[in-house]
């Protein structure tokens, strides 16, 4: 029954509230423009591959860039996916990655909304490559900016019109469904990948990307795990607390329009996002918050982690192992995971080590 009926009725309150309606994926086809097997100083292949959205080369595109570790010898990798915030360029110093050509968010070496060379790296502490790489996972990204640029008043700009959906309808895709459609996307390419492990392909995110990272992963169940850190109102957070991030002063180009409605009476909304958390049940999930993340609302980050674990149970497996919010710094690593890193709104490699043991305790070949 929930398999046939509830997921489904959730996923479509989800929609018609919160994150809008997508497209169908479209006729997807790529291209490899660059292969260079001793990346990294040897460490990794990287491939860069232009995905042509709907098939056709003069329609909606965007470049991912893809390192796979060498150490892997010829098994297939296992692949954390994610979206970054200033361009491929941005995650690494490496100096053959193609820059962002798209609109960009403020950042060093970013010039009227535009990504240079002086911005190569500027997010590099947020993705640690090596750390990544040497526990046998590859990572892949793509720059969302080519799909929704992370602004007010851009869809005009983004993919939408090429897909001819109004913005009037109240439940029109916002940024996150659009971003999170871009993670499916890449997943479609990923999978055909010979040296991508399709069943161990992992979608993760931080901050507003955690956001899309969540939704990614509640619709496709192609995803074997899902990753959502200080995601704060619209990610793992608890609408109803009403606490920090709440639906008044969220941007509304990132949601559908009837999602503005809830301001202020978030109780009225039909689903909270224990049930989001849900949707990705009986695959893994890792919540992770920061104990100074006010804002993102740690407490309800974890209540709601807390809400799935009736469905996780349901389905046959553990869900939560705690009654209580831990401490900081003391991660829980069943089925659902929870951390609490001490610090700020974030992303660091102790975050990143959690993940990376969560995965190696989940999807280990066999489990």
């Amino acid at each position: 029954m929930w398999h046939r009926e509830r997921r489904p009725e959730l996923l479509g309150m989800f929609e018609a509230n919160i994150y809008g309606v997508s497209p169908a994926s479209g006729n997807l086809r790529f291209r490899v423009t660059d292969v260079e097997r001793n990346a990294l100083g040897g460490l990794a292949t990287r491939k860069q591959v232009t995905l042509y959205l709907d098939g056709k080369t003069d329609g909606p595109q965007t470049s991912v860039l893809l390192y796979l570790p060498n150490g892997a010898g010829k098994r297939r990798a296992p692949i954390f996916v994610g979206l970054n915030f200033h361009g491929n360029q941005a995650i690494t110093f490496d100096p053959a990655v193609a820059i962002a050509h798209s609109w960009v968010v403020p950042g060093e070496g970013i010039r009227k909304n535009r990504a240079t060379a002086a911005s190569r790296g500027i997010d590099a502490a947020e993705w640690p490559l090596e750390q990544i790489l040497k526990a046998g996972y590859g990572i892949a990204t793509y720059f969302p900016g080519d799909l929704y640029p992370d602004s007010d008043d851009k869809i005009a700009e983004s993919i939408h019109p090429y897909y001819r959906t109004s913005p009037s309808d109240p439940q029109h895709w916002g940024a996150i469904a659009t971003w999170a459609w871009g993670l499916g996307r890449v997943y479609d390419y990923l999978a055909r990948d010979p040296q991508v492990d399709a069943k161990r392909v992992i979608v993760f995110g931080h901050s507003r990307y955690g956001k899309a990272a969540l939704w990614a992963g509640a619709r496709d169940q192609r995803f074997a795990m899902v990753v959502a850190n200080d995601s704060g109102g619209g990610g793992a957070k608890l609408f109803r607390r009403n606490y920090g991030e709440t639906i008044r002063v969220m941007n509304n180009y990132w949601f559908a329009p009837r999602y503005k409605t809830f301001a202020g009476r978030e109780a009225e909304l039909p689903v909270d996002q224990h049930e989001l958390i849900a949707l990705v049940a009986p695959r893994p999930v890792y919540i992770a918050s920061a104990s100074e993340d006010l804002w993102a609302d740690p407490r309800g980050e974890f209540a709601a982690a807390k809400g799935a674990d009736p469905v996780y149970r349901l389905l046959g497996g553990d869900g939560l192992d705690a009654t209580v919010m831990p401490l900081p710094n003391t991660p829980i690593h069943s089925r659902i995971g929870y951390h609490l890193r001490r610090g700020p709104h974030a992303i660091t490699p102790y975050d990143w080590g959690q993940f990376i043991a969560f995965a190696d305790r989940h999807l280990r070949p066999g489990n």
